[in-house]
Parts: structure tokens; sequence; C-alpha cells
């Protein structure tokens, strides 16, 4: 299987689904992540550092391949142009599902990141373009959660991470020591009380949690946890 996970900022996706995309990865399946901006400037961080922070990432998780692309960070929109070059990008991936922030949020860019994906899903199928690459569908469209909101998500499901994957999602997390060495040192602290509440709704350690407004249906009872 192939997964194209969509994030404004590098970290964003580790966050939220860091687990998820090590799960997957460690099954055989190819995982890409797109980021839409290289989240800088911000206070500690430049681009070279976020760079290389985000490979460190890449190869906790053991990611297929992530993609940075140079549209502003604090400043995306969700745009034709915007919409037809993530669409470019989908063609030539063609994953089998696309993961996407919810719009669930307060951060400007994670909103933008959610209607520019959902958009982009649906450019890439379209004929008589001149976008490059052969039209394409991606099958399925899930959300995952990086809410700024002082709130908790309802999701439609969550999915198992077992305590060594979690232990790993944390320590590429930790890769942006910009990002989380003078601000949000409690980082870890923060995932373990997040993904253990999931968790323990599934009887497992630790779970992270999923939205989609389409049904989906399961191969049978014994998949259900």
């Amino acid at each position: 299987m192939r997964l194209l996970i969509l994030a404004a900022h590098p970290d964003d996706a580790e966050i939220s689904i860091g687990g998820t995309m090590l799960t997957h990865a460690e099954k055989g399946d190819e995982v890409y992540l797109l980021n839409f901006t290289n989240g800088e400037p911000t206070p500690n961080g430049t681009v070279e550092t976020r760079l290389r922070e985000a490979a460190e990432a890449d190869r906790i998780l053991k990611l297929q391949k992530r993609i940075v692309m140079d549209l502003p960070n604090r400043y995306l929109q969700d745009t034709i142009e915007n919409r037809e070059a993530v669409a470019e990008h989908i063609r030539d991936i063609r994953p089998d599902i696309m993961l996407v922030q919810t719009q669930l949020d307060q951060h400007p860019d994670h909103i933008a990141a959610s209607q520019l994906g959902t958009a982009a899903r649906f450019y890439a199928k379209l004929t008589k373009t001149q976008m490059k690459g052969e039209p394409f569908y991606p099958p399925k469209i899930l959300y995952y959660f990086t809410s700024h909101f002082k709130t908790e998500p309802v999701p439609s499901f969550v999915l198992p991470v077992t305590q060594n994957v979690f232990d790993r999602k944390v320590k590429a997390v930790e890769a942006y020591q910009s990002q989380f060495l003078h601000k949000n040192r409690d980082i870890p602290e923060f995932l373990h009380i997040m993904n253990k509440r999931y968790g323990a709704r599934i009887n497992s350690p630790y779970g992270e949690p999923f939205y989609t407004p389409e049904l989906l249906g399961i191969k049978g009872l014994e998949y259900i946890v």
C-alpha cells in the first residue's frame, strides 16, 4: 500500500500520526510525506536546520520520501495555483490513501492545508488540463488532528500504536530540537497523555485518532480491536 501524508509544516504529521507512519513503514508500505512549507521563519529555527531535523525524523520513521514545497509559511492559501501544484505530486505518487489535516484548528496554515489537500485530491483527477502527470483520484482520504483549540476531538476511529513504535515516534518529534528545545519541552509528556488516552479506548498501549466524512468498510470482525 502507498500512503501520502500532507502537512502544512515539518513536524505536524510526526506529532499527530508518527506512530501510524512508522507502523505502516515497518509493514512494508510506502509512506510519503508532503510538506507544503518548510516551516520557517520560526523564533529559533532556520531553513537549513529544519530540513536537517526533518531528515532525522524521516530516518527514524522510515519514510519512503519527504517532499518540501516552497509555499509560504504563515501565509499558506488554498488557491487554484497551489491546488494544481499539489495535484501534480498526487499524480506522481498515486497513493492508495491520503492523510490530511482536519479543519478543526485555530492555526490558519493548518486550516488552509486541510482545504488545499482536499481540493488537490479532486484536481488530481481532472482531464484536459495543463497539469503534469496522468489523472489520478486517490481512493480514500482520511483526516488527522493537529488542533490548537483547547478541545478534545471526536474521531471516527483510532489506530493502535505499540510501546516500541510510540517511543520511536517521540524520538522523531524530538529531532526537531529547534522547535522544542527552548519551548514546549514537555512535548513527550503531552504525546504520552494524548496517545495513551486514545489507546486506552481500544485496549492498546497508545493510539492515534482519525476522522473521515465517508463510510469505511472492514474486511471482517477480527479487525475490530
